[in-house]
Formats: C-alpha cells, sequence, structure tokens
C-alpha cells in the first residue's frame, strides 16, 4: 500500500483540456506546458475572496453603523470642561 497521492484520480483532464486550448486559446504544447495552478490562476481561479458587492457593504454598514456622538469635543484635543 502507498500513501502517494495519484492525481490522475483528482483532476478532470478533457474538462481542463477544454478550458485551456478552446477556451483560453491555448496551443497543446503550451497547455502541457502549465501546471494546474497556473492554468486555474489563468482561468480566473484565484482563490481569492469575491470583491465587495452590495450585500457585503450593507452587511457592514448595519454591523457598524456610523454615529455621531455628541460630545463638548470640538475635535481640538483640549479639555473643554476644565473651563
Amino acid at each position: 500500500m502507498t500513501d502517494k497521492l495519484d492525481v490522475t484520480d483528482k483532476l478532470d483532464w478533457p474538462a481542463m483540456m477544454r478550458a485551456g486550448m478552446l477556451g483560453l486559446g491555448l496551443k497543446p504544447a503550451e497547455f502541457w506546458a502549465l501546471t494546474p495552478a497556473e492554468l486555474r490562476l489563468l482561468l480566473g481561479q484565484t482563490g481569492a475572496a469575491a470583491p465587495l458587492n452590495r450585500a457585503g457593504l450593507d452587511a457592514l454598514l448595519a454591523a457598524y453603523p456610523d454615529h455621531v456622538k455628541e460630545s463638548d469635543d470640538d475635535g481640538s484635543g483640549r479639555d473643554r470642561s476644565a473651563g
């Protein structure tokens, strides 16, 4: 028994070939020169978080609303209560 990972069982090569050669227009030699990670990068699948959308912004606004606090602070850093 071996602990080696057989990547041929894990990757959908026909789908990757279609994406690379048909979708991206790569030549076979260019496709086979890429690593799977490089192909995913070219396809825009970086694993990075999606950009903030309106629903995400609304959730942040609800969680952290902007409030104007009424106080004696005029922004100068001076203590106005001490006369």
